[in-house]
């Protein structure tokens, strides 16, 4: 990354995925698998951190997913992914998954996630990533509540680590 690049706007790094839903990717009713959608949602997700840092990323954490509604065979799967904020070396990507009806021309949300990126070289060594600049009022807010995922997700890796400590060798259910 360049030492002269600390801020990126919201708009620089947005990226977006459009999808047929095929049945090789449909469990027996006919629905996308979610664990389809998860690998989209991931997928964009990743282009806009590697967007944003200029670099490799991989995915740290996937959270907060929800599956709002079935996507079926045959539909038009969107899928936008904007940096909500950025910290030293990682990003908060929110992505949003949308079917488009072609024939009415409306979209319907079918799910939403937050993951986590972290900008790394060729060796797999953390880099620091440019500040992201929110401009709308959408993404001051989306701003300020990634800095409040963060805290919750810090203490909940916190307490999961404890947790493993605690645990005798072994694997465990």
């Amino acid at each position: 990354m360049s030492e002269e690049i600390v801020s990126r706007t919201v708009v620089e790094s947005q990226s977006e995925r459009s999808e047929i839903v095929f049945p090789a990717d449909s469990n027996a009713l006919g629905n996308l698998f979610g664990g389809r959608l998860m690998q989209y949602i991931d997928l964009v997700g990743a282009m806009a951190a590697s967007r944003h840092a200029r670099a490799i990323t991989v995915t740290a954490s996937m959270d907060h997913l929800d599956f709002v509604a079935p996507v079926r065979v045959g539909e038009l799967l969107i899928l936008k992914a904007s940096v909500n904020r950025a910290f030293r070396t990682s990003m908060e990507v929110g992505v949003r998954a949308m079917v488009e009806d072609v024939r009415e021309q409306k979209l319907r949300h079918v799910s939403s996630a937050y993951l986590t990126f972290v900008a790394v070289d060729q060796h797999g060594q953390r880099l620091v990533v440019p500040q992201v600049v929110p401009e709308t009022d959408h993404q001051k807010r989306r701003y300020e509540d990634a800095g409040r995922r963060r805290e919750m997700r810090s203490g909940e890796t916190q307490r999961k680590k404890e947790m493993r400590a605690a645990l005798p060798g072994g694997f465990h259910i």
